[in-house]
């Protein structure tokens, strides 16, 4: 829904570790994504948001990836469904078996459309899949070198 290159209703949402140690996602909504007219639906942004900050673990240890436990968010603004959405999320704490994490989906003008908390219990990355089979790239994360791609 969030990731999935080969799912022709996904987000296909790309992920980017920033200098600042966050990660940020970049996502375009599509017509199928809509909850009122023009609109994006609540649930595919807490989808996007649960998907970022569950991500954010994996810069720090490639090994593992965050399965959720908690997830809470707060709607301050409706999300266009004809904007390029920018995410980003970053780890609060740290602990040898879960971690929580903060995110934002910010609008084209800087403000905050929702933001979101959550936990997730660490699960090595290999519990979760033997193989690619579901799509190159779908865990993949990109370094975060060019600032015109990825201004949050």
């Amino acid at each position: 829904m969030v990731c999935g290159w080969e799912n022709e209703f996904s987000l296909k949402a790309s992920f980017y570790e920033l200098e600042n140690g966050e990660l940020a996602a970049i996502a375009r909504p599509l017509q199928e994504h809509q909850s009122y007219p023009g609109r994006l639906h609540g649930g595919v942004a807490g989808a996007l948001l649960d998907e970022t900050i569950g991500r954010a673990i994996f810069i720090k240890d490639e090994s593992v990836w965050g399965v959720t436990v908690e997830l809470n968010l707060k709607y301050h603004k409706p999300i266009p469904l004809d904007e390029e959405l920018r995410v980003r999320a970053r780890i609060t704490r740290d602990t040898r078996k879960i971690f929580e994490g903060t995110g934002e989906i910010l609008l084209r003008n800087g403000d905050v459309a929702v933001s979101a908390s959550g936990k997730y219990i660490k699960i090595p990355l290999s519990q979760i899949i033997e193989t690619n089979e579901h799509g190159e790239g779908w865990m993949e994360l990109r370094n975060g070198n060019d600032p015109a791609e990825i201004e949050i």
